[in-house]
């Protein structure tokens, strides 16, 4: 993958948490992941403000049913990880 150098200004103390979280990955790839998971998301906001223009707002309840979804997600994906390696053809 191709890289370029940049310049960024960074307050003192956030630099000195981040070389600290960052450790042995180094804070070049630290900064980067935390840029792709920030462009993730706003790209994921702008998708629920479309949704939302589209379908309307979500109700309270659809709410907590899809967050009673990810935790069953949660869940399995923990059993499963728990169990060690399986079969990558494994039905759900």
């Amino acid at each position: 993958m191709a890289t370029k150098k940049v310049t960024v200004t960074i307050p003192a103390d956030l630099l000195d948490e981040i070389r600290a979280d960052a450790a042995e990955r180094g804070l070049s790839a630290y900064v980067a992941e935390a840029l792709r998971f920030k462009r993730d998301r706003d790209r994921l906001l702008e998708l629920v403000d479309w949704l939302q223009e589209e379908h309307g707002p979500v109700t309270e309840d659809e709410r907590v049913a899809a967050l009673d979804e990810l935790e069953d997600l949660d869940a399995e994906h923990e059993r499963r990880r728990a169990s060690g390696p399986h079969n990558a053809g494994e039905a759900a």
